[in-house]
């Protein structure tokens, strides 16, 4: 269900005249909520407040209430617009004091409205927060433009609101024009288009926004999501089955369009489920939607007057349609055999057992990253060890599609293929999904895009054996990462420094525009740097290879791995957070998810040779020599894992390269030069140095 834009507006002249009773009611109306008192009170602290305020601007602007923020899933509380500044004003009646989480909420509107909406682009924005009760002495009116014009948060009581909107009139270069209602109107509802983190698009999502709100309009996303919805209603309708792959470009939104799905079918009353082998992505989304509905639940509890739900209820509700594969993989399994080279029912099991499906109670799944699944061998040796089952005949995508073709009408699978990620040993790859689909599954459509078909990933013999089943769908590719908002072009800058092409990795640096890459020897650099270049609730942390063991040394532990849910979700007053900066992730641990400035720290397990044409791959042995990777499949692991850390953050980021150790008696393990082929490369490549 999408939004309205804002709950009230009018110029300030309309509004000076109106009376505070009618602005009530219209707010009231546009809200389609129960209002309680709480929330008439503020509405009408807050109009009080602006009538003794604005009479000097009364021809000048507009002013709109309740204006939404979607990526954030909030409404601002009020927006001026006077000249070319755009004012964003936060109240908090109910506070005495200026919170740190109040003034990070502004900033982040503020931050959200210059990034992500067109008509903002360009505009001056000062946000204001006015807790109306603050003592005069914790006001701040220091005007500080981080040179993007957006200003650090003002602070303000009810006493001196007029300076707040005075000073930055009287003090911010700008061009004073005649106000216009109908431009004013243009800006308001200019086109959004936001790049929510996948935590926060699944939280938008899961608060019934569609997929058009939170991303750009009329990109690979919303096509995808579009082509994927008719297919499901296809297959309904028609009793079909059928296979769907998504392919992109990394940080294209292969993740987000499975949780569109899910949510989408959901919301329907179509049982879908998202799936995805990745622990860290399904805790940290699970943990987050979770802490959401609870926050909504409190709401609505106490507008009705009841008791709220309890953790456990909500985090029931979520795991609905958010799940590790392999709990999903095992609730299908249980209650079969082996016979032959098929898995069946055992006989008599399912009704004795009444609490048991053979069938999924879902039509549609979403396996995230099906690449990793298994192949044959390694879900042969798995079931044989860890579920004492014998000769299972099928691989891990054999398998899955399995279970959905249990259903009597129809099923979809959608598969999301990511690309140059894989990490892990055993995985099948996208081969194998072909080849099971030619094995068993003839009777299934097939849909993908051309750019699939002819991309050389697929077996010749093993792609013409599905042509009759084949459904070309060309909006089935992402071509555009959305992971950056700042450049679309940093997966390929990484992709050409990994691959040393130097030449081009430099020209494409030439092109990232506002997305900083800098360089540095110092840890301390990098995190003063993080800092200084953060605001609002931006995330930012450390990132380094889990092989990255000699990092010990400037007090990164590789081997220390913390709780990721806590590192990716609490805010900067918790040590636990990433911007604590005190914990490192590993590959292992952030794949599939983002921050927005990173801190990626470089060690001698991924080291050049001297003339700069090969990486030369170590892992550390017995804890006090490094040693050869030799096996070419464990090296692209490795290159993969760098791979990953480089394309974490939306903003920008910093890479640490040691200096080395050669003291006396010198540190074997951290031989200078070994880090002084990697940073002189990376400067070459002409990534700015910062000391």
């Amino acid at each position: 269900m999408a939004a309205t834009r804002y709950y009230y507006s009018d110029t300030i002249s309309m509004f000076l005249d109106r009376s505070t009773d009618e602005i009530i009611g219209k707010l009231a109306l546009a809200s389609q909520h129960d209002i309680n008192d709480e929330t008439s009170n503020s509405w009408l602290e807050e109009i009080e407040s602006l009538r003794n305020v604005l009479v000097p601007y009364k021809n000048k602007g507009s002013i709109y209430f309740e204006y939404n923020i979607p990526r954030m899933g909030k409404r601002a509380d009020v927006i001026l617009l006077i000249n070319e500044l755009i004012f964003i004003l936060e109240y908090k009646t109910a506070d005495s004091k200026f919170t740190h989480d109040a003034i990070t909420q502004v900033w982040d509107y503020a931050l959200d409205l210059k990034n992500f909406q067109e008509g903002s682009l360009e505009r001056i924005i000062v946000p204001i927060l006015v807790a109306p009760s603050e003592k005069d002495k914790n006001c701040i009116f220091v005007l500080h433009n981080f040179g993007d014009d957006v200003y650090e948060p003002l602070l303000t009581n009810a006493n001196h609101l007029d300076e707040a909107i005075s000073i930055p009139l009287s003090q911010i270069p700008h061009s004073v024009i005649e106000h216009s209602a109908e431009r004013d109107e243009r800006w308001a509802k200019s086109g959004y288009e936001p790049t929510p983190t996948i935590i926060e698009a699944a939280v938008a999502l899961y608060e019934e926004n569609t997929v058009e709100d939170i991303t750009k309009h009329g990109g690979d996303i919303d096509k995808a999501s579009a082509e994927l919805r008719r297919i499901i209603d296809y297959c309904r309708e028609n009793s079909r089955k059928a296979i769907c792959f998504i392919t992109g470009v990394p940080g294209a939104g292969k993740t987000l369009i499975g949780l569109n799905t899910a949510i989408d079918q959901f919301n329907r009353g179509e049982k879908a489920v998202y799936l995805s082998g990745n622990f860290p992505l399904v805790e940290v989304l699970q943990e987050a939607l979770t802490r959401d509905f609870i926050r909504r639940e409190k709401i609505k509890a106490k507008l009705e007057g009841r008791k709220s739900c309890t953790k456990k209820e909500a985090k029931s509700k979520v795991k609905a349609f958010i799940q590790m594969i392999h709990h999903y993989r095992d609730l299908y399994l249980e209650g079969t055999e082996v016979i032959g080279n098929e898995i069946r029912p055992k006989e008599g099991y399912f009704i004795n057992h009444k609490d048991k499906a053979y069938i999924p109670a879902e039509h549609v799944a979403i396996f995230d990253e099906a690449q990793r699944a298994w192949t044959g061998e390694e879900l042969k040796r798995f079931m044989r060890e860890k579920k004492n089952i014998k000769d299972f005949p099928y691989s891990e995508p054999e398998y899955l599609i399995s279970c959905m073709d249990r259903q009597i009408d129809w099923g979809v699978v959608v598969c999301l293929i990511g690309n140059g990620q894989a990490i892990n040993k055993g995985e099948a790859g996208l081969k194998e999904w072909i080849a099971s689909i030619n094995r068993r599954y003839q009777d299934w459509d097939v849909f993908m895009s051309e750019f699939l078909v002819e991309s050389g990933d697929i077996d010749k013999e093993e792609l013409a054996l599905i042509h009759k089943q084949l459904k070309p769908c060309e909006d089935l590719h992402l071509k555009m990462s959305m992971r950056s908002f700042r450049s679309e072009k940093v997966s390929i800058f990484v992709n050409q420094l990994i691959a040393l092409q130097k030449n081009d990795a430099a020209a494409t640096l030439k092109e990232l525009g506002n997305y900083p890459i800098v360089l540095t020897r110092s840890l301390e650099t990098a995190k003063r740097w993080l800092r200084k270049h953060a605001r609002g609730s931006e995330r930012y942390g450390l990132l380094a290879s889990s092989k990255a063991e000699r990092l010990k040394a400037i007090s990164i532990n590789v081997r220390y791995q913390p709780d990721f849910v806590h590192w990716f979700l609490e805010d900067d007053s918790d040590i636990r957070s990433s911007n604590a900066l005190e914990d490192t992730l590993t590959e292992f641990k952030v794949q599939g998810l983002e921050i927005d400035w990173a801190c990626v720290a470089w060690d001698a397990d991924l080291r050049l040779n001297k003339d700069h044409t090969a990486w030369q791959h170590y892992q550390l042995r017995s804890g006090t020599m490094w040693q050869n990777i030799n096996k070419p499949i464990n090296q692209e692991y490795q290159i993969n894992a760098y791979r990953v850390l480089l394309t974490r953050a939306r903003q920008g980021m910093v890479i640490v390269v040691p200096n080395g150790d050669n003291g006396v008696p010198p540190d074997e393990t951290r031989k200078p030069e070994w880090y002084d082929e990697t940073y002189n490369y990376l400067k070459e490549i002409g990534i700015n140095e910062i000391k």
